[in-house]
């Protein structure tokens, strides 16, 4: 279609060169002449229908969609004015369908940040399987499908529906040490005698003591 279509454009630069030379009167002449062959033609076709190649269709729309409307339908043609806006129209959806559709063939890739998430959650909880994290996922926020969750745990070895009966309470806490705090409340009497209320916090995984406050009057 590109070959046929880029021959058409060079004959019909080439007919427009032609046309340079020639008076108003002589092109007046060859349009009426055109004109007329074009009524013959038809009445030789009577009810067949016309076939455009799928670059005479391209060619003839870009030539034409730009003329106005009512000065398009006084052209002369084989086929109505709103069939050639079509062709134009469909020509411009192909182009732009041509330029939006992605070059790497497949499926696209999941987004980095998405499989940072899940590997890492993965990590954090072992024994949760693809459905587990998918579920997770979509309370964050995350819209992906469960199927490119297994996938993501699949491609980096992990197994994506782990034996979930070996879970104990010592796994759990390892997993989850860098979000656990464990806080006591607890009472202490300084050097000077008083008697002191502090409040403290541990975390887990760094085994670091966060003092958060200190009062002789807990109460008020």
């Amino acid at each position: 279609m590109l070959l046929r279509l880029a021959y058409l454009s060079v004959t019909n630069v080439f007919a427009l060169l032609r046309l340079l030379p020639m008076s108003d009167r002589n092109k007046d002449a060859e349009i009426l002449a055109l004109r007329h062959q074009i009524t013959v033609l038809e009445r030789q076709l009577d009810s067949a229908r016309v076939r455009f190649t799928a670059s005479d269709r391209a060619f003839l729309a870009a030539l034409l969609h730009r003329m106005p409307l009512p000065a398009l339908r006084r052209v002369r043609l084989l086929v109505r004015p709103d069939t050639v806006l079509r062709w134009h129209r469909d020509l411009a959806r192909r182009r732009h369908a041509a330029l939006s559709r992605s070059k790497l063939p497949g499926r696209p890739r999941t987004v980095r940040s998405i499989r940072i998430l899940v590997l890492r959650l993965a990590r954090e909880n072992p024994n949760w399987g693809y459905r587990r994290l998918h579920g997770e996922l979509l309370v964050l926020g995350v819209k992906v499908a469960a199927s490119t969750v297994w996938k993501i745990l699949k491609d980096a070895g992990i197994d994506p529906a782990p034996d979930q009966s070996s879970s104990t309470w010592a796994d759990f806490l390892r997993s989850q040490a860098d979000a656990l705090l464990a806080c006591d409340l607890f009472e202490t009497v300084t050097l000077s005698g008083t008697r002191m209320y502090v409040l403290a916090v541990i975390e887990h995984s760094s085994r670091r003591i966060r003092i958060l406050g200190a009062t002789a009057h807990p109460t008020t």
